[in-house]
């Protein structure tokens, strides 16, 4: 088995270097699973095999991710290498809440479906009416609380060199320890009130207990969360693989490159 597996790492290694992308060895694969996993940089849509929902299928507390068509978000996309470049709560009644460069508010169902032109909807299987509460809590506490401008412009020079932690064929450990360490270097060790879109997905679900991971929001960005779903290679460690619930709205095929990946039951 251990022969194989060499192999394999052996034969993919020369194309993974060129493509940057974390991967994982499983020592003891699931028959008919690959013992190589390879972080999964493009994005699942209805037309490979994804699944099309409507706002109707999403429940409180799940976590959205989005891009559109502006420099920004190309800009985000290009830097993180991933086809989102924003995340979001789901409230429930019709809500969603982000933190934008505006501040931390609030946006109708509709709203959000006329902003953006991708949508792609998680879920974590453990969330249940109480963390619900206090997601709202959370997000009602924080709405109107400005942007955190300082956290995202550390944001694009440490996405950068982050890379060199998520090369090909390092160990999952090492890769975490590279970047929670980079990142303390980084970011540094100032902390405020304020928030970045991911940053306050990660806050709200620590404050519900409920944490995505333990490692500081601040390196977070909408692609780790994104790498955190169910069947792909998180860049860091996670409590919880997050399921995949479905798009409420995605761009042209040409720009979401199909890969097939697993739905939730």
């Amino acid at each position: 088995m251990l022969a194989a597996i060499a192999r394999l790492l052996a034969a993919a290694s020369s194309g993974l270097i060129v493509a940057g992308c974390a991967t994982q060895v499983d020592f003891a694969p699931v028959p008919g699973q690959p013992a190589l996993r390879v972080q999964q940089r493009l994005l699942l849509t209805p037309s490979n095999g994804g699944l099309r929902i409507t706002p109707e299928d999403l429940r409180p507390g799940d976590i959205v991710l989005s891009s559109t068509h502006s420099v920004v978000s190309m800009g985000v996309r290009l830097i993180t290498l991933a086809p989102v470049s924003h995340a979001a709560l789901y409230l429930g009644d019709g809500t969603f809440v982000e933190a934008v460069g505006a501040g931390v508010r609030t946006r109708s169902t509709q709203e959000y479906m006329d902003g953006e032109s991708t949508i792609v909807a998680f879920r974590h299987p453990g969330i249940a009416e109480p963390q619900v509460d206090a997601l709202n809590a959370f997000s009602r506490l924080h709405v109107g609380k400005k942007y955190n401008t300082a956290g995202i412009v550390l944001q694009a020079p440490f996405s950068i060199g982050r890379q060199y932690c998520e090369l090909p064929l390092i160990p999952g450990l090492v890769r975490d320890f590279c970047i929670r360490g980079l990142a303390a270097v980084q970011l540094g060790a100032l902390k405020n009130d304020r928030f970045f879109c991911s940053q306050f997905v990660l806050e709200a679900y620590r404050h519900a207990r409920l944490p995505l991971t333990t490692a500081d929001p601040r390196l977070i960005s909408p692609a780790d969360l994104l790498h955190m779903r169910e069947g792909d290679v998180p860049s860091v460690r996670t409590e919880q693989a997050l399921l995949y619930v479905g798009h409420l709205k995605s761009g042209p095929v040409a720009v979401e490159a199909e890969v097939a990946s697993r739905q939730p039951d």
